[in-house]
């Protein structure tokens, strides 16, 4: 993998909705990793799951940006972007779609020759913002989808499974050292792909945040877990938007995965026959895509695209 310390960081301003700041110009930043030839039209966008960053996608970014321009994106809140003024926004969808269309947006600006292809790979949360994203598709944007690649979540999620993530979203411990916060992390992590050592240190170091008083914490804003209160509590339901995408979906499936149900994953498939389901032995959520074979699967399927849509 190249060097992390050289990956430069970019930060792309985008609006803030109206109303919803009393200072400042109404530009706030989302802050992101540009990997591989800025001219190649092939665009690979990643987006992260609920708490994670851009950084989580390193692994896949360098394995992938011989062929392929990568752009792997902080959301609202998260690493390196800015956080939002109102925490209500952190639960609309709305935020991350319209965030996220002035990233496509900028992409398509860059390029003078005409469209970017756009792939999207989104791990848990951000594989249904690809969704909601690709079911947009209309005429009008300059950008297209050409496939989308969601890691262990589908439209439908339930609330039960919701209820685990607010035990440990947004309680902002503090730890004395990385390493602590890195224990942490091994110990209250839903179940991952097995990561090696060298991975969890990885995930650690971007998921650090260091305060004034030379604690450490979680680089997200505790805030993000205002949708999470028992009353607000609700099944996830985007089946309509789901049968909107018309494009070729690789969705990976981690076998011991409760956000991704065995059922929820075959309904996906009847409701859209081009849809490759993979499963993944003795995972949990959410495959990382840090790992040589996950890496290589989606590679794998993402030249297979390409080469299909020259």
């Amino acid at each position: 993998m190249k060097n992390s310390a050289v990956v430069a960081w970019k930060f792309l301003p985008v609006p803030v909705q109206p109303g919803k700041i009393k200072s400042g110009h109404g530009r706030r930043r989302l802050a992101y990793t540009d990997w591989g030839n800025p001219e190649n039209e092939h665009v690979v966008v990643c987006a992260h799951g609920l708490t994670r960053n851009c950084r989580d996608f390193d692994f896949l970014a360098a394995a992938l940006e011989r062929d392929f321009r990568v752009i792997c994106i902080d959301m609202a809140g998260r690493g390196r972007s800015d956080w939002l003024e109102d925490a209500e926004d952190y639960n609309s969808a709305a935020t991350y779609v319209s965030d996220m269309e002035h990233v496509l947006e900028h992409v398509c600006w860059q390029h003078d020759n005409g469209s970017p292809r756009i792939y999207w790979v989104g791990v848990s949360m951000g594989g249904l913002i690809g969704m909601l994203l690709a079911a947009r598709q209309r005429p009008s944007v300059s950008y297209r989808f050409r496939t989308l690649v969601m890691s262990d979540i589908g439209p439908h999620v339930s609330s039960g499974i919701l209820s685990l993530f607010a035990t440990t979203i947004g309680k902002d411990p503090r730890f004395r050292s990385l390493s602590e916060l890195e224990s942490h992390m091994r110990d209250t992590a839903l179940p991952y792909s097995p990561l090696t050592n060298t991975e969890w240190h990885h995930l650690a170091l971007y998921s650090a945040r260091e305060y004034k008083d030379g604690t450490i914490g979680y680089r997200y804003d505790p805030a993000i877990s205002s949708g999470f209160r028992p009353d607000r509590i609700r099944d996830i339901d985007l089946w309509a938007y789901w049968n909107r995408i018309d494009l070729p979906v690789l969705v990976l499936r981690g076998e011991k995965s409760g956000v991704l149900t065995p059922e929820t994953a075959r309904e996906m498939q009847l409701h859209r026959p081009d849809v490759q389901i993979t499963e993944l032995a003795g995972i949990g959520h959410a495959p990382m895509l840090m790992d040589t074979d996950q890496i290589n699967l989606v590679r794998n399927y993402l030249l297979n695209i390409r080469n299909r849509a020259e």
